[in-house]
């Protein structure tokens, strides 16, 4: 049985922690930021690490088969989605793979389509590949989001988009989107010819009562659809720069392929593999705990802001950790970064980086720490906004 242990990670070269002051411009801000956890990994990746690491030689490395047996299992026996060994491709990262794929299933100026509040690389990589962002805003309910199809279809539409990048779990938003959901947007694209991205990082991060459905096992999407995932937020391996595509499609995989040969990328880092691999075999256990700690410190965090202040509006969680909060009663757009960073003491991702379009209001917050950092933060905000 794994113990949780939570790991004061300053002076560790730490992006979360270590880059407050780059970023924010004071060091000393409680860092709710940067999407890691701030608990040591399951002990069966330190073992398996440390085994290779004692070995000493690290020449070069083949991925092993039972690192690919691990990942089909797992999603097998939590997300009943039957993988096969040969649709699965490594990307060092669910961002890279993104960037990549923009370029082999789009050209220049076509139209990619998002729906904010999102992520906001997915924009990044838009922009920077020279793509043009179409935004179908999701619409907000009483207690969260939900999907706007007919503005999503005639956008695409319009437009003439070519790629749609799902991202389900939804970040920031905390939606876990049922089948019918996605059936019903990927039916759309399917109609117009529109590929799909399907980020899944978060699809183990889900609170009780909730399944994440993988968007591929909804329909017959297999020659339009893509699905990324990793161990990196459900271990907490970031650093590790491992992740996994998983590509049914001949003819996808073939241009993915080539794709690559011409970058010269092969594969990844032994140790992210070996890392990888060990936990989806034996890191349930860990993870059971760990989404408990992420449900406690959402409740504590909810219930205590909503008793004191009348105001916030806060999304429902339902997967991912990470809390969408809506000050904007309290706190003008302009006055966001002072109230939070200067009387909080807070670093948060602010909603404006999420799109444009009324998230001025919205802070961003990392569940993934210990009770006494959210329950600090919690008292901060109150504290803070009773005087404002």
């Amino acid at each position: 049985m794994n113990q949780i242990i939570y790991k004061e990670r300053k002076n560790t070269n730490s992006m979360k922690w270590d880059n407050c002051g780059e970023k924010f411009g004071n060091e000393n801000l409680l860092p709710l930021w940067v999407a890691d956890m701030d608990f040591e990994v399951p002990e069966c990746v330190k073992d398996a690490i440390k085994e290779y690491a004692d070995f000493g030689v690290f020449g070069y490395y083949n991925t092993p088969h039972a690192y690919a047996d691990a990942f089909i299992r797992w999603e097998e026996t939590y997300h009943n989605y039957q993988v096969k060994r040969e649709w699965m491709r490594f990307a060092p990262g669910v961002v890279p793979a993104v960037n990549w794929l923009m370029h082999i299933l789009t050209r220049e100026q076509e139209g990619v389509i998002i729906m904010p509040p999102v992520y906001y690389p997915f924009r990044d990589a838009i922009l920077n590949n020279n793509r043009q962002p179409v935004e179908s805003p999701l619409v907000r309910t009483e207690n969260g989001y939900v999907m706007d199809y007919k503005d999503f279809e005639e956008k695409i539409m319009e437009h003439d988009v070519k790629l749609f990048i799902l991202c389900s779990p939804h970040n920031p938003v905390g939606r876990v989107w049922r089948s019918g959901e996605i059936q019903r947007a990927l039916d759309i694209c399917k109609k117009h010819h529109v590929y799909v991205i399907s980020d899944e990082i978060h699809q183990d991060i889900i609170m009780k009562g909730h399944e994440h459905v993988v968007a591929a096992t909804t329909g017959t999407y297999d020659d339009m659809l893509v699905t990324l995932t990793a161990g990196t937020k459900t271990f907490n391996l970031a650093a590790c720069q491992n992740s996994i595509l998983v590509i049914p499609d001949q003819g996808l995989r073939d241009r993915y392929d080539q794709y690559l040969k011409r970058l010269r990328i092969n594969g990844g880092n032994a140790f992210g593999y070996i890392a990888v691999q060990s936990a989806y075999e034996k890191g349930r256990d860990w993870l059971e705990q760990v989404l408990d700690i992420i449900e406690a410190n959402y409740r504590y965090m909810r219930n205590a802001l909503l008793e004191a202040l009348a105001d916030v509006w806060i999304s429902e969680l339902e997967g991912t950790y990470l809390m969408w909060i809506d000050l904007g009663r309290y706190i003008k757009p302009e006055d966001m970064k002072h109230v939070i960073q200067d009387k909080c003491g807070l670093a948060v991702d602010y909603g404006s980086w999420f799109g444009e379009g009324g998230y001025d209001g919205f802070i961003r917050v990392n569940l993934a720490t210990s009770k006494e950092n959210i329950e600090l933060a919690a008292q901060n905000i109150i504290r803070a906004l009773k005087h404002v």
